[in-house]
């Protein structure tokens, strides 16, 4: 690692911290209105009792490709059996292309963020038409309104925590809050899951450590910019000023960490912007290290995300053979 890679990374620690503080005192105030709901309600682990298929899952980012590719009406025509994890941010898109519970039955979504801007991912009528037969999962700092938008539309209510203060030992929230869940519905609390920073590495850890899914097949995950991409859509990334702040530079000094990555299964490029680099390269060392019997497939079709542990197909390619 260069001496530019480090300051880089050290950036990038300082602005998910910074993150993580502008937050704090919202994630202490949401778990806090959400407990009594928490007591009462499901665990994450309790998805189980209702008759899971654990052979394969496609995670739904909202990466170019998607579009792009034209993933969503591919999946909406094919005769997939297997579960749907779903990223909330494109939760209501999935839906009015016609990747309805009604069509793939093991139906799931995933929120892992405290902010109630988060509640317009759920506030559509047609989270409403079919909300009843969607299985969501939610952190235990979840912004009330959120969690309360989604029993509205029907969507049955499981709880985790969000693993990202565990270094504090006993005195971070995460071991905090895991002692006040326990009651007699949770005698041994919530399971935790990692975030990587994002919303699809969490969907990602949700199929392997909750749903026990063996194949996990990801679209949408592209983790990098299009070379087509302009500087305008790349600096407009929601964490980009609090990494310019970190590094203390403007706009068209950010611009000058951006990555150019080659991506051999695609034979394309991607440009990869620090905040991505850092979920990309998370990712990446998650799966690594995930356990022989679980495989993640790439079926995105455009991005940065490659390497060890990574299969690589079209989704045509993994539907043909997990269906």
């Amino acid at each position: 690692m260069n001496s530019k890679d480090r300051v880089i990374n050290k950036a990038i620690e300082k602005t998910m911290k910074s993150i993580l503080d502008q937050a704090f005192d919202e994630m202490i105030h949401n778990f806090s209105l959400n407990l009594t709901k928490i007591w009462k309600e499901k665990s994450a682990l309790e998805v189980f009792q209702n008759g899971l298929n654990p052979d394969a899952a496609i995670i739904i980012g909202r990466g170019p490709s998607i579009k792009k590719k034209r993933h969503l009406e591919i999946l909406q025509k094919s005769k997939y059996k297997g579960a749907i994890i779903c990223t909330d941010g494109n939760l209501i898109n999935v839906l009015k292309h016609g990747i309805t519970p009604n069509k793939f039955p093991n139906f799931f979504v995933i929120s892992v963020e405290p902010y109630e801007r988060i509640l317009k991912l759920y506030d559509n009528e047609i989270v409403d038409k079919y909300g009843a037969k969607i299985r969501g999962f939610f952190p235990t700092v979840v912004n009330p309104k959120v969690v309360q938008r989604a029993r509205k539309a029907g969507i049955s209510v499981h709880w985790f925590h969000n693993l990202y203060d565990l270094n504090y030992g006993k005195r971070s929230l995460n071991y905090i809050f895991s002692k006040m869940v326990r009651t007699k519905n949770h005698p041994n609390g919530l399971p935790g899951l990692q975030t990587g920073g994002n919303v699809g590495t969490s969907a990602w850890f949700l199929g392997w450590k909750i749903l026990q899914i063996k194949n996990i097949g990801l679209i949408g995950m592209n983790q990098g910019w299009e070379l087509s991409d302009s500087w305008e859509t790349i600096l407009s990334h929601n964490s980009k000023e609090h990494l310019s702040q970190a590094l203390n530079v403007d706009k068209a000094k950010y611009g000058q960490l951006i990555q150019k990555i080659y991506n051999p299964d695609l034979k394309t490029y991607s440009l990869v912007d620090p905040i991505f680099r850092f979920y990309r390269n998370s990712l990446i060392e998650f799966i690594e290290r995930s356990p022989k019997w679980l495989t993640t497939i790439n079926a995105t079709e455009g991005g940065s995300l490659f390497g060890k542990r990574i299969v690589y197909m079209t989704l045509k390619q993994f539907i043909k053979k997990y269906s």
